[in-house]
C-alpha cells in the first residue's frame, strides 16, 4: 500500500505539472479510474516522416514507481513502433538499471518521441520507408478517432480532429464528381461507339441482302 500511495503521490505531482506547464507535441493524462495508467499522443516531429501524424499510446507505471520504470505500449500505427508491443527502452521497464527515479512523465514521452525520429532498432521496432510513414501519419487521425479510449481521454483533440477530417471531406467531393464526370463521358463515347459499329454492321447487311437479289433477279432473266 505504501509503494502505491507513493506511486499516485508522484504521478499527481507530474499530472499537474504537465497541465501548467505544456510540452510541446505532447500530451498525456492518466485514466480516471487508474492512475497508473496513463495515454498519452505525441504529434509528428516537423522535417520528419511522421510530420502531421498524432500517435496515441499508453505507460503502464509499477505500483513502486517512480522507483521501477514503466512500460511503454504505442497503439497507433507508425511504421517506427510495433503496435500494442512493449518497446525496449532506456526509459522503459526492459532497463530498469537504467532508470531514474527523477525522471518524470515528460521526461518519459520526449524521450520516446526522441527515439522515434531515429532509426535505432529495439524490440518492439518495425522497418519501414520513409513514404511508407507519410502513409500512416495520413491516416492516424482517423485511426486514433476509432480508439474509445483515445476519445475519452483526448476530448478536445478528439473534436479538432474529427472537425479538421471533416473540412477535408467537404473539399473532396468536386474532384470525385470530376472522375465520376469523366467515366460517364467515356461510357458515352464507347455506347456512341457500338451504336455506330452496330448501324455500319446493318447497313452492310442492307447491302450484301440487295446484290444478293440482284444476282438471283438476273441470274433468273437469264
Amino acid at each position: 500500500m505504501a509503494k502505491n500511495a507513493t506511486a499516485t503521490q508522484r504521478l499527481k505531482k507530474d499530472y499537474q505539472r504537465l497541465l501548467k506547464d505544456p510540452v510541446p507535441l505532447v500530451r498525456a493524462a492518466p485514466l480516471p479510474s487508474n492512475i497508473l495508467e496513463w495515454h498519452y499522443v505525441v504529434e509528428g516531429s516537423p522535417d520528419t516522416p511522421y510530420e502531421g501524424g498524432y500517435y496515441h499510446g499508453k505507460l503502464v507505471f509499477p505500483a513502486d514507481f517512480p522507483f521501477k520504470p514503466p512500460a511503454i505500449y504505442m497503439i497507433t500505427p507508425s511504421g517506427r513502433f510495433q503496435t500494442n508491443t512493449r518497446l525496449c527502452l532506456s526509459i522503459s521497464d526492459f532497463h530498469p538499471d537504467t532508470w531514474n527515479p527523477a525522471w518524470t512523465v515528460s521526461t518519459i514521452i520526449n524521450g520516446l518521441l526522441s527515439f522515434m525520429n531515429e532509426n535505432t532498432p529495439t524490440y518492439g521496432c518495425c522497418k519501414t520507408t520513409d513514404e511508407e510513414k507519410r502513409a500512416l501519419a495520413k491516416k492516424s487521425r482517423a485511426f486514433n478517432l476509432k480508439n474509445k479510449t483515445f476519445c475519452e481521454v483526448f476530448a478536445d483533440l478528439t473534436e479538432k480532429l474529427r472537425a479538421e477530417l471533416q473540412e477535408e471531406e467537404k473539399e473532396a467531393p468536386p474532384a470525385v464528381e470530376e472522375h465520376t464526370s469523366e467515366r460517364r463521358s467515356q461510357r458515352d463515347r464507347n455506347a456512341m461507339g457500338g451504336t455506330l459499329t452496330s448501324n455500319l454492321m446493318i447497313l452492310a447487311g442492307v447491302v450484301l441482302l440487295a446484290l444478293a437479289v440482284k444476282y438471283v433477279v438476273s441470274t433468273s432473266a437469264k
